[in-house]
């Protein structure tokens, strides 16, 4: 087990890398002034000069990409001369150093994801870890939505197999996993948030905290979740259903149901009895998968509804292309979702002896 979680952690570090290389080059490659888009249009050469050297935009595609790396290294080397862009400014973030040489010092750090080009150059870990707590509450709520009722919508179409109320959830679930996110945002808020704002009290757009009318202080207004977890939680939602329904007469058909039904149980009582605990495990697998999807696609949820989260920063980092911003938060979201699959997949491990073997 051991041996299998080590080569896990290999692969997932080879991943990241690939991915924060991917990132890089990708923005590297943009047209444009990355000084320039700090300073705005109407700036003097000397200005422009300054922020380039200061954030290393002077220098070549690959020392940059070096240094990019060495910024988010948890071990990183940083130059005694305050001219160069690697010098260990006090303050910057916290750091142990480990050893030095004449000219250079190492140090172990928490991994600098840089400052944001718009927002008075405020860090990007700060932005992150103001928004990220928002997006994974989303996350898990939509998460609940879709396994409670995608479970309850997956047993009742198996105890009206080819009945009409079968054939209309299927109907729903294969229309749940076609319509993009975006639409279903733009559709449930006109309807529950615009239109039925009377009898459902939702809003259109809000999130998790609003400031009071006196601007005194927050407090938290649980109504703002509703519509953006209902509308993010409609694909995994409509997978679930299906994918319960397809299991659920898979175990039905095993021998220890037909011995439960010799015995004189009726339906309701195996479904519930002996065959949903056997029948949920390919749900719970999908809905791993599904969690850290979800922290990428409650992007335009985010942004439609007004929600402060991850998603609705990187929108608008798109906007005002604040690069810094952009890259820190696809690095955090690939981060997640490894993490999430390592985690799965060595639980997996830990049931089945015989997922090790390969």
């Amino acid at each position: 087990m051991f041996s299998y979680l080590v080569k896990n952690i290999f692969y997932a570090f080879l991943t990241l890398f690939g991915v924060v290389s991917v990132v890089f080059l990708l923005f590297a490659v943009l047209p444009g002034d990355p000084a320039r888009m700090m300073l705005g249009q109407n700036q003097s050469p000397e200005q422009l000069e300054i922020v380039k050297k200061k954030y290393g935009f002077d220098m070549p595609i690959a020392k940059q990409y070096v240094l990019y790396l060495n910024d988010l290294s948890v071990i990183s080397v940083h130059s005694k001369n305050p001219e160069d862009y690697s010098y260990l400014q006090d303050g910057k973030y916290q750091a142990t150093r480990l050893f030095g040489t004449k000219s250079s010092v190492w140090v172990l750090k928490t991994p600098y994801l840089r400052d944001s080009f718009q927002k008075n150059s405020k860090p990007v870990t700060e932005i992150i870890s103001e928004t990220l707590p928002n997006t994974v509450l989303l996350a898990v709520a939509a998460i609940c939505i879709a396994l409670i009722i995608g479970v309850l919508l997956g047993v009742i179409s198996v105890l009206t197999r080819d009945s009409w109320i079968d054939i209309s959830i299927q109907f729903l679930s294969t229309l749940g996993m076609s319509i993009p996110s975006f639409f279903s945002a733009v559709l449930f808020a006109w309807i529950f948030g615009y239109l039925l704002n009377k009898y459902t009290h939702l809003p259109i757009s809000g999130s998790l905290y609003e400031v009071d009318d006196f601007g005194t202080g927050k407090y938290i207004q649980w109504r703002n979740l509703i519509l953006p977890a209902i509308v993010l939680g409609i694909r995994p939602l409509a997978v679930v259903s299906q994918l319960m329904r397809n299991s659920l007469l898979e175990v039905m058909n095993q021998d220890y149901i037909r011995t439960a039904f010799a015995k004189g149980l009726n339906l309701r009582q195996v479904i519930s009895k002996h065959a949903l605990r056997n029948a949920l495990n390919p749900v719970i697998t999908a809905l791993s998968g599904w969690f850290a999807s979800m922290l990428a696609g409650a992007v335009f949820v985010e942004y439609i509804f007004g929600w402060n989260g991850l998603g609705k920063e990187i929108v608008e980092a798109l906007n005002t292309l604040d690069l810094p911003v952009i890259m820190g938060s696809v690095l955090v979201i690939a981060t997640m979702f490894i993490i999430i699959n390592i985690l799965v997949d060595s639980l997996y491990a830990w049931l089945d002896p015989k997922i090790r073997l390969y």
